[in-house]
């Protein structure tokens, strides 16, 4: 008799744990629930088929129950996290996932001088090879500061640095592709890695609301183009 008094305390208990649980995942009609609760039916079956059953017993039946609710709402929060990951769409431009990217100021303070922040936070969408700040660094000294200075050539160059249309790594291909500026850039598309006119793609894929970045580690110019430091 104490046998199935106690199973079903048991199961009364853990049917109240679910009720009050609604983060236990649950399937179509509530099958998770039933499905949980029929182990527990299980369970109590075989623990009222003892002659004489243990404290031991009824503490591993409870480990068991409750280590099956575990695992659930562990999966439960992991399922949403996945799919919350995958409903994530971006929030910000062009422009502002530069900025917000942190290593892209001497590219947006480029864009600000050029004129073209309104075109980059436009429609789109556009697809940027955005030189990084370490890629700035490697022309000659003075280049930045006197191509800051002279618009035309600014716009010119950064330009260069745009294709129309959302261009992920995934999708790049070998070959030339037209820019903004008018010019082709030439990409080369391996297994291992992505380049434009020998500049490497360091970060690829930041995806904004109007196209995508892709970090490159070198400033690119049109063939005979080249960028001399500011007349002393």
């Amino acid at each position: 008799m104490r046998s199935g008094i106690t199973c079903y305390a048991l199961i009364r208990e853990n049917a109240n744990v679910l009720k009050a649980s609604p983060n236990i995942p649950r399937l179509q009609g509530g099958r998770q629930s039933k499905k949980l609760l029929s182990v527990s039916g299980r369970m109590c079956d075989a623990h009222s088929a003892y002659s004489a059953p243990s404290a031991a017993y009824e503490l591993s039946w409870l480990a068991n129950f409750r280590r099956l609710y575990v695992e659930g709402l562990s999966m439960s929060q992991s399922n949403s996290q996945e799919t919350n990951t995958r409903n994530t769409a971006p929030a910000k431009n062009i422009v502002d996932t530069a900025i917000g990217a942190g290593n892209f100021t001497t590219l947006a303070a480029g864009i600000k001088a050029a004129g073209l922040t309104d075109m980059l936070a436009g429609k789109g969408p556009f697809t940027v090879f955005a030189p990084t700040d370490e890629a700035f660094r490697k022309l000659p000294v003075g280049a930045v500061d006197a191509l800051l200075k002279d618009s035309t050539k600014l716009k010119a160059v950064l330009n260069y640095h745009v294709i129309a249309g959302h261009v992920s790594a995934k999708d790049m291909k070998s070959g030339d592709v037209m820019t903004l500026q008018g010019s082709p850039l030439t990409a080369v598309v391996a297994s291992s890695e992505v380049q434009v006119n020998g500049a490497h793609v360091k970060r690829p894929d930041l995806v904004a609301t109007n196209g995508v970045i892709h970090a490159i580690d070198a400033v690119i110019m049109p063939k005979n183009w080249q960028l001399l430091a500011a007349a002393a």
